[in-house]
């Protein structure tokens, strides 16, 4: 039987798309069998590839301002896993970047999920993660955030928090004054110990 250890060790020597990845292969992630949250996203920008480290970057923030959570708390894999659809940064396209490398999910995902029994609530960011999670919806972005009590407790739909996105948020002020509320108190509520 793998350990914990030996699996991310292998997750971290992954080249199965090498050949299609600009910089190589760097897989970022964040896991750990004790993790109550997991966030399920897109794949690592070009800052997150260069520093290894999940979320390092503006996207970060303001997704920690979201959860309401402290830099300490969110990279403490026994409270946040952090599982992209792809693990390595995809390069850059025309409107921003590539969409994740379709090999990485399939190859990995199940095997870790597998890992994470703890897993009380799942934050799912973006149209490839969410996709993934809640199905080929023919729902918009906006409506599938709009309709994110269908999934609450368990789970949460939430736009990317990309600065990509300011122009979505200007747009949709009940996000902020509805929704971030009540996620930063399921948070607060699983986290406690």
């Amino acid at each position: 039987m793998e350990s914990h250890t030996q699996l991310l060790n292998r997750i971290r020597a992954c080249t199965i798309c090498a050949d299609h990845l600009p910089e190589g292969p760097r897989p970022v992630l964040q896991i750990h069998p004790n993790a109550k949250i997991l966030i399920t996203g897109q794949a690592p920008g070009r800052k997150v590839h260069k520093s290894g480290i999940p979320f390092d970057d503006m996207s970060g923030i303001r997704l920690r301002d979201w959860l309401g959570v402290t830099p300490e708390q969110f990279y403490d894999p026994e409270q946040f896993a952090i599982l992209p659809m792809g693990f390595c940064y995809p390069g850059t396209g025309k409107s921003g970047d590539l969409p994740p490398r379709p090999e990485c999910a399939p190859a990995w995902h199940d095997v870790l999920l597998a890992e994470l029994q703890q897993i009380e609530f799942t934050v799912v960011l973006g149209k490839y993660a969410q996709a993934s999670h809640f199905g080929n919806s023919k729902k918009t972005l906006t409506e599938l955030v709009q309709s994110w009590r269908d999934y609450w407790p368990q789970a949460i739909p939430l736009p990317h928090p990309s600065p990509r996105n300011n122009l979505w948020l200007q747009r949709n002020p009940w996000f902020e004054s509805e929704v971030l509320p009540e996620l930063r108190q399921h948070v607060s509520k699983v986290l406690k110990p």
